[in-house]
């Protein structure tokens, strides 16, 4: 692989069990949290990723992963295409920044904005003669102006948007490749969710940085991401770009996502309505996870997990629907459907 493709950062196979405590006394006995099971992912300089699904759905484990909050049970990160090193070290904070859903409780309440953006700056030797220049100048890159303003403001003077601007201009005080965005306008008023999100992109296509956006919003994901990975239950269940995984879903479950989104000019087609719930993954669905939610459930898909098939140029989906009857094994293997075959046949059901 060339270094003009390969990925700045990549998760290949990754795999994350949280153990929890089930039953009390004697008889208790530690149970896995099936959080993200072999989900691979690669983040590109100068493109937006968006991880988009459900709450639960294992998203932000991804996200702590890629950072190194958190360390993987199997699978491996590659920043550059060189194995990333264990733990979350200096070198490798300064190339992948992390922004997270909640920015006041990211940020320090009791020091003033400055303080927050020159810290990062001081730990990784960034500090010029002239420090304030060097905070007024992140300021400025977020919006901020005017930046001497802001940088003598307290996180609690601040309204939600700003403070996230804050958080933002903090992850780029160390210069980084990457920067993880863990649904960073969730928790913002409609309203002013553009302003981020278009700071976003103004950070991609000025500066290259490879974004990865986490979100439970397909609709801000089309509009900020170049490709979207769709997960559920802990795995990724369909990946394409943006426009076309909007414009033509191949996997029932984004089918769901896009019918809940709001819009006024279509209807959600009727038997994609009131189907559960995303099941308990301390003891995930056999076969398909999302097969007792899934409106074209066959027998197949609740004893054997689909293969990831190539369904258009750049679009993946992990759906028996995509796959030939006639190849379809017990060990899961199988060749795309052609036109007229399984996927016509089976929708129409």
């Amino acid at each position: 692989m060339s270094a003009a493709t390969t990925p700045v950062l990549e998760g290949r196979n990754l795999t994350k069990y949280f153990w929890v405590k089930q039953g009390r006394g004697p008889f208790a006995r530690r149970a896995p949290v099936h959080a993200v099971d072999n989900v691979s992912l690669a983040l590109d300089a100068g493109k937006v990723t968006a991880i988009v699904g459900e709450s639960g759905a294992g998203k932000t484990t991804v996200a702590r992963i890629l950072a190194r909050i958190i360390q993987p049970d199997q699978g491996q990160v590659f920043l550059a295409g060189k194995p990333a090193p264990k733990g979350r070290s200096r070198s490798y904070a300064a190339q992948v920044q992390m922004v997270f859903q909640d920015p006041f409780a990211s940020l320090n309440p009791v020091h003033r904005v400055s303080y927050d953006l020159l810290r990062p700056l001081r730990i990784h030797r960034f500090v010029t003669r002239d420090a304030d220049a060097s905070v007024n100048e992140l300021l400025k890159r977020v919006a901020l102006n005017p930046p001497a303003q802001f940088a003598a403001k307290f996180p609690h003077e601040l309204s939600g948007g700003q403070r996230q601007r804050v958080s933002i201009a903090r992850a780029l005080a160390v210069r980084p490749r990457v920067l993880i965005a863990d649904e960073p306008v969730s928790m913002l008023d409609v309203s002013i969710r553009l302003g981020v999100l278009n700071l976003l992109a103004d950070l991609r296509n000025e500066e290259g940085l490879a974004i990865l956006y986490v979100t439970h919003d397909i609709a801000s994901a089309r509009y900020l991401a170049d490709t979207i990975s769709v997960m559920y239950a802990g795995q990724l269940v369909e990946s394409a770009p943006s426009a076309q995984l909007t414009d033509s879903p191949a996997h029932p479950y984004t089918q769901l996502l896009i019918s809940a989104a709001p819009d006024p000019d279509r209807t959600s087609p009727p038997h994609l309505k009131g189907r559960g719930a995303p099941p308990s993954l301390l003891a995930p669905p056999s076969g398909c996870r999302f097969h007792p939610r899934c409106p074209y459930v066959m027998d197949i898909c609740k004893s054997q997990a689909p293969p990831s098939i190539p369904v258009a140029p750049g679009h993946v989906s992990a759906c028996w629907l995509h796959v030939n009857p006639a190849s379809r094994d017990a060990s899961g293997n199988g060749v795309p459907a052609t036109a007229g075959s399984a996927t016509e046949k089976e929708t129409k059901r």
